[in-house]
């Protein structure tokens, strides 16, 4: 939120006019710590040992989300699309002009 307006973060329901954070809102946010809390977990949990590629959320590994799901937690499907991923992977190379192949 550090990019956006304060219209802008009145318009999307972050804040409200005087610059508060909604009542309603208050549970959907975290402090440093919490905020924190993930990547620390990431980078000593032993259950991360040997895996790669994955996507972690609130200290665990995040489950799979379909698309029409409201939560806000979880990873979409396309997210962890190999197909997808190639070919961003070489759009990237296309646009940057830097090819990196292992």
């Amino acid at each position: 939120s550090r990019h956006l307006s304060h219209a802008d973060m009145v318009a999307a329901g972050f804040r409200d006019e005087n610059g508060n954070i909604p009542a309603d809102k208050l549970s959907q946010y975290k402090n440093v710590p919490q905020g924190a809390a993930t990547s620390v977990w990431c980078a000593t949990s032993a259950q991360l040992d040997g895996l790669g590629g994955v996507y972690c959320d609130d200290c665990d590994i995040a489950p799979l989300v379909q698309p029409e799901d409201p939560r806000q937690d979880g990873v979409r499907p396309w997210a962890c699309d190999p197909a997808a991923a190639e070919r961003l992977w070489a759009l990237s190379e296309s646009l940057t002009g830097v090819a990196f192949r292992p």
